[in-house]
């Protein structure tokens, strides 16, 4: 059943330039972001059960990458990572936009399905944008490493009572957490900003990388207060999911990727000149019977 929204769209009028400028930007106000969020719940019960395939195994590989690399105790980077989640959130929700965008056209939506978004004509985009999103997650586990050796040196906490007494009552541990979150802050802004629409657009309008984050720029730019509160929204959510050892990642991700979906829809009017999109080819299905007739393509039944 299609989902509708405000009608409130900028005129198209005789401003064709606009529309070759890029898509169609809304003003939303911030119960558009409570639909969303209530859309997105609906969502995430229709099709519940890829929870744990998508997501679940982001915070443990975070984790175990970690302490390989680092190779000591990761207590001190457990905010920061839990944090840098929402740097590379947008990318990993891939499969949980396609889910959505299933629902919403009334097409049959499972866990399965959610790999089809490999086969769209744009996932080389999305790829590439997605790359950008782990160097900037990578970045920012590296920075807040520095300033945590910064503020107490290489010797690690050895368990939670000690850490949480380090940063809580020392004056390095609160010089820690304004520079920590502030510098944060700084790596979520450029995250919401090319990110906040960006692959649902390539998704749906089979757009290039570049296009896609302008377009998530404008998007940012003409709705100021409404992004800085889903930026925040975000945030909130995955700190409280990550308090339980990152088990509440698990309903926290697929929450925000399939209402990240509709806030998209919200955001941006629908295309009014869609391309056409080339049909995806069926794969044929081979049997044993034509081995090694089959190894060769070229080759028609009827002049066998």
């Amino acid at each position: 059943m299609a989902t509708s929204y405000p009608s409130n769209v900028t005129p198209l009028g005789p401003a064709a330039p606009d529309v070759a400028a890029g898509p169609i930007i809304r003003r939303i106000g911030l119960s558009d972001l409570h639909r969303a969020l209530q859309l997105g719940w609906e969502d995430f019960k229709a099709v519940p059960s890829h929870a744990i395939i998508l997501c679940v195994i982001y915070p443990i590989l975070g984790l175990v990458l970690a302490r390989t690399v680092l190779g000591y105790s990761v207590l001190p980077l457990l905010f920061p990572l839990a944090a840098g989640f929402a740097l590379i959130g947008p990318f990993a929700a891939l499969g949980l936009y396609e889910l959505s965008r299933r629902r919403e056209s009334g097409e049959q939506a499972s866990a399965w399905d959610a790999i089809d978004v490999l086969r769209s004509p744009s996932f080389g985009a999305m790829l590439g944008l997605g790359v950008l999103l782990l160097a900037l997650f990578v970045t920012w586990v590296a920075t807040a490493q520095a300033i945590y050796t910064a503020a107490f040196g290489y010797e690690s906490a050895a368990e939670i009572p000690d850490f949480a007494r380090r940063v809580l009552t020392t004056s390095q541990g609160w010089w820690l957490i304004i520079v920590g979150c502030g510098v944060g802050f700084l790596f979520a802004i450029v995250a919401l900003c090319i990110s906040v629409v960006a692959f649902p657009l390539m998704l749906d309008r089979h757009a290039g990388a570049g296009e896609a984050m302008v377009t998530s720029l404008r998007a940012v730019a003409k709705n100021p207060v409404p992004m800085a509160a889903w930026g925040l929204i975000v945030a909130v959510l995955l700190v409280a999911g990550s308090l339980p050892f990152f088990l509440g990642l698990a309903v926290v991700i697929p929450l925000l990727g399939h209402a990240t979906w509709h806030l998209y829809r919200a955001v941006v009017a629908p295309d009014p000149n869609p391309r056409p999109i080339p049909a995806r080819p069926r794969l044929e299905r081979r049997f044993a019977a034509d081995f090694p007739a089959a190894l060769f393509s070229w080759r028609r039944k009827d002049d066998l």
